[in-house]
């Protein structure tokens, strides 16, 4: 179980370093060189931004998910 979790844990954290990067910042960040910072300058934003948003959120509470669950196996073991 502590080795699926720590599995788990690598790989959210590597996606959400992916997915912090790709958001646009003031210097507009990674996203802009796959085309999203020239649609994110006519719009306020846009559905994309939307999405990664929410895959961030998702990644960040797995990855929380995955730290609390370690430490209780290893509070209780």
């Amino acid at each position: 179980m502590a080795l699926a979790l720590q599995i788990i844990l690598v790989a959210a954290s590597v996606l959400m370093t992916v997915l912090v990067l790709l958001h646009k910042g003031k210097g507009g960040g990674l996203s802009s060189l796959f085309g999203g910072g020239m649609q994110s300058n006519l719009a306020g934003s846009t559905v994309v931004e939307k999405n990664l948003d929410r895959f961030t959120i998702i990644t960040a509470v797995i990855w929380i998910a995955c730290i609390v669950g370690l430490n209780l196996i290893q509070a209780y073991s």
